[in-house]
């Protein structure tokens, strides 16, 4: 399949693409925003890490929404 210049799509293809890229502009805002703001210690691994995975389109910034932050810390007392 060859690929089509934007001229090339139609008003449908063109509003199709304008969409997913909109939501995955704003899943990775989203994401970098609340790993910025958000405490280490409620991250599950490396903060640095979910930085780089965030590009990682669509994949990334979903994981860390849905698995690398923690809702609560866990304080263990010796």
């Amino acid at each position: 399949m060859a690929k089509k210049n934007w001229n090339e799509l139609s008003t449908a293809q063109r509003a199709t693409v304008l969409t997913i890229a909109s939501i995955e502009l704003a899943l990775t805002a989203t994401a970098l925003v609340d790993l910025a703001t958000r405490p280490s210690e409620m991250v599950r691994g490396r903060k640095t890490w979910w930085a780089l995975a965030s590009f990682i389109q669509p994949i990334g910034p979903v994981a860390y929404l849905a698995w690398g932050r923690r809702t609560h810390v866990v304080v263990v007392e010796a």
